[in-house]
């Protein structure tokens, strides 16, 4: 079953629209993290974070297959130094996303989160006019979080700072990944590195105390995000533009408002949807303002050319792929 999977997934490349690939994985992502905040009644974020890594981590490795170890061994310890890095950093998103998303509304951690692929793309733009969907961004942040009604989260707040920050290191990163890679295999060993740097934070809450239903819950998690956004994403990345993926990319802190809205009763004021507005608009807007007509994932020239297993083609080195530092990497999905 694994091994049929990327052939079909390679023919729906012609029978499914790319954007529509990439909605579709918005709201599977947020689907599981607003999953994931029922399963923080159960065990604290930390745990339910190791555990969605752990489950990723060994999905993928089934994926990838025997070339992922092939792989493994043809790199160097330059790669293999920066895939420790970029897992390190995916884990970092990962882990302040569940902290936040615990403390504070969904589509306001997203939309914190999001922060930092807006500083991102507007900087490398380099035209300060471009700065003013930075300021419409920290406007819509300040309406989400009202902190004129005296009840802000400040460590919800905070943690979602810190995943913002996270996202700014991992996109930078990933500009610095060599193609030694595929995708799979590249997200593959990110996650196994997520898993083991979280397990001291969050292993013994599912070890000590297991809990089978925990278990099989955060299983659905995991293939909720990042399995279904990932693989749908890895497609879409490589039929749509850079300026067409970042403007759809925009649309994902509205997303996660409506997934709140739907399976975890977060309602929001007239207030909040106005700052919502201001965030996606922003998002839209810093996306435009890059006129760039190239596809948003390259095509990577494998050095080593490793099998990369059954049916998957050659991709990205990570979860997104740009050695370009004029025009850094598609924003990876928020976690």
């Amino acid at each position: 079953m694994i091994l049929s999977f990327f052939p079909s997934l390679r023919r729906a490349r012609f029978g499914v629209p790319a954007p529509l690939m990439l909605v579709i994985g918005m709201f599977a992502l947020h689907t599981g993290s607003a999953l994931a905040v029922h399963a923080f009644e159960a065990a604290d974020p930390a745990t339910v974070t190791w555990m969605r890594l752990t489950w990723a981590a060994l999905l993928l490795i089934a994926l990838g297959g025997p070339s992922l170890w092939r792989a493994v061994r043809a790199a160097s310890a330059r790669e293999l130094g920066a895939v420790v890095i970029l897992g390190t950093a995916s884990a970092g998103m990962m882990l302040f996303y569940s902290e936040a998303t615990a403390r504070i509304e969904l589509g306001t951690a997203t939309s914190i989160e999001f922060l930092g692929t807006l500083v991102v793309a507007v900087l490398a733009m380099r035209r300060r006019r471009e700065l003013v969907w930075i300021v419409a961004a920290v406007a819509g942040v300040v309406c989400l979080t009202r902190p004129w009604e005296g009840d802000l989260d400040l460590a919800g707040v905070g943690f979602a700072l810190a995943g913002a920050l996270c996202v700014v290191g991992y996109i930078v990163l990933t500009q610095r990944v060599g193609a030694g890679f595929g995708a799979v295999h590249g997200l593959a060993l990110s996650m196994v590195v997520g898993s083991v740097v979280t397990a001291p934070l969050g292993a013994a809450g599912a070890v000590v105390d297991p809990d089978p239903q925990l278990i099989v819950f955060t299983l659905l998690i995991a293939l909720l995000f990042p399995m279904i956004p990932f693989l749908l994403e890895m497609v879409a990345l490589q039929r749509m533009s850079r300026t067409a993926f970042s403007t759809f990319s925009s649309l994902e802190p509205a997303v996660a408002l409506i997934m709140g809205m739907l399976l975890i009763g977060q309602t929001p004021v007239a207030v909040q949807v106005a700052g919502m507005a201001l965030v996606v608009i922003a998002g839209i807007g810093a996306a435009r303002g890059d006129r760039s007509d190239g596809p948003a994932v390259r095509r990577v020239v494998r050095r080593r050319n490793p099998d990369p297993g059954p049916g998957v083609e050659d991709g990205p080195p990570g979860p997104a792929s740009s050695t370009d530092p004029a025009h850094p990497a598609p924003a990876p999905a928020s976690p």
